[in-house]
């Protein structure tokens, strides 16, 4: 049962406050901080909060991880490779720590809630100075300056629930978007998924809290806002459900609106006929199918089956025609036969995915997956994978090219690595155009005609 969000008190946040003006004294020069994030935009979204704390405590941001004074890695553990990942940048630290012995090292995140995960660090990385979790992020204030103060490794993650800390310092990567988190945690427990174990249960904000930053947001100049949740169509925050309160956040007139991630179980038909009501909000949806046959969904715990996805989408597309769908896929799911397989690619063929994110089956301890006989092996896996990514790359190209001669919105949000006379945006579709302009467009709407379309990206003219 999806329940509101318990709040850190007041009288913890005050604290925490007083921790943050403690630490800004204690430091006796300019330091700075480099904080890498790994896995999802909820991630993305409690590094900007991590930031904004580290730049209320005097520390400014690095570059790279060699200038930094203080690394921080917020991790992922949905997949094997994200975690290895984690582990393998943490080791070359070491070296790092070896020339810079007052580096302060920081691993937080997801993987930190595993079971056993932290104490494993203890013991493996002695040079690793703070550890924390997803749920007690909000203490990190009071940690670092235990590790500033006593100038020894220290280590605290909470097995429970996270509460929901409001009002702390954020410091965004960008003045024109915005993530905005509306409930935390999942309930589904899909037999492959860690995150019910790591992210706890689902609880939403309050909608005046998530108004109230939606609000803010809008007067800084905010042009587009993603609302996020492991399972953002499932909120229900103070009686309201996620429809409502799309609604509501519509009439902020904040100009672009868009969410994810969304389960198939919890698309409603109310939330369907928002794409038909609502002005602001954009016309994609990332709707994770994550495979194509009944049976492994079934073994997947994901409460719904092919035919029911299959008449969602097309209730999407009756109305909002052009709306562009994205999807996640797993491929080599235990025991998935070959047929089984090509169910997927046959779903893929006939929803069309404007872009589809596909990976091998990952293990994870603690699932019920992760019990399961697989007979397959990874060669197999990995020639189905590199045949559905052939597939849905053909898709999107084609895609593309049936855009050229079209007139876009595009929200301007960066300059060219390789022109520097010419910017990118996304498409209200949420496509990526490039074509010629200055920095002055960034965070503009403008009108640009599609002229050409690549692999992954459009290219246009401005009107």
């Amino acid at each position: 049962m999806n329940r509101e969000a318990i709040h850190v008190s007041e009288e913890k946040l005050i604290e925490q406050k007083a921790y943050m003006a403690k630490v800004k004294e204690t430091l006796t020069s300019n330091k700075t901080y480099h904080i890498v994030t790994l896995g999802c935009q909820m991630n993305v979204r409690d590094s900007e909060t991590l930031s904004g704390m580290l730049e209320e405590m005097g520390f400014t941001a690095a570059n790279t991880r060699e200038e930094a004074d203080l690394i921080l890695y917020n991790t992922c553990c949905v997949r094997e490779n994200a975690e290895n990942k984690a582990l393998g940048n943490v080791i070359w630290l070491k070296e790092l720590k070896k020339d810079k012995p007052e580096l302060i090292i920081a691993v937080g995140g997801c993987m930190m809630q595993e079971e056993g995960m932290a104490d494993k660090l203890i013991r493996q990385y002695p040079f690793i100075d703070l550890i924390f979790g997803t749920h007690n992020a909000y203490r990190f204030p009071e940690y670092l300056y235990r590790v500033l103060s006593d100038r020894q490794q220290f280590a605290e993650v909470f097995n429970i629930d996270g509460e929901i800390a409001e009002g702390l310092p954020v410091k965004r990567q960008s003045p024109y978007f915005g993530f905005v988190n509306v409930m935390y945690g999942c309930n589904n427990f899909c037999s492959y998924c860690i995150v019910p174990y790591v992210r706890g249960r689902e609880r939403s904000r309050s909608v005046e809290d998530v108004l109230d930053e939606c609000k803010r947001l809008r007067d800084q100049g905010v042009q587009e806002i993603m609302l996020l949740g492991q399972n953002v169509n499932s909120y229900m925050g103070g009686g309201a459900n996620f429809a409502e309160l799309l609604y509501r956040v519509n009439a902020l007139e904040i100009p672009r609106i868009r969410f994810m991630t969304s389960h198939p179980k919890d698309l409603s038909d109310e939330l369907i006929y928002a794409y038909k009501e609502l002005e602001h909000l954009m016309p994609n949806l990332h709707l994770p199918v994550q495979a194509g046959n009944n049976e492994i969904l079934e073994k997947m715990n994901r409460r719904y089956s092919r035919e029911r996805y299959l008449e969602l989408v097309m209730k999407l597309r009756a109305v909002c025609p052009d709306i562009g769908l994205t999807s996640d896929i797993i491929v080599g799911f235990p025991g998935e036969t070959l047929a089984q397989f090509e169910d997927t690619m046959s779903l893929v063929k006939e929803v069309r995915y404007d872009a589809a994110y596909t990976f091998i089956y990952s293990p994870r301890q603690g699932t019920k997956a992760a019990l399961m006989p697989d007979p397959f092996t990874i060669q197999e896996k990995t020639e189905r994978i590199q045949r559905l990514i052939d597939l849905q790359q053909a898709i999107s190209y084609e895609t593309l090219l049936s855009l050229v001669g079209n007139t876009e919105e595009v929200l301007v949000d960066s300059v060219s690595l390789r022109n520097e006379n010419a910017v990118g945006g996304k498409t209200r579709r949420g496509h990526m155009v490039n074509f010629e302009g200055n920095m002055n467009l960034i965070g503009k709407t403008v009108s640009v005609k599609i002229t050409s379309a690549g692999k992954n990206t459009l290219r246009g003219e401005l009107i």
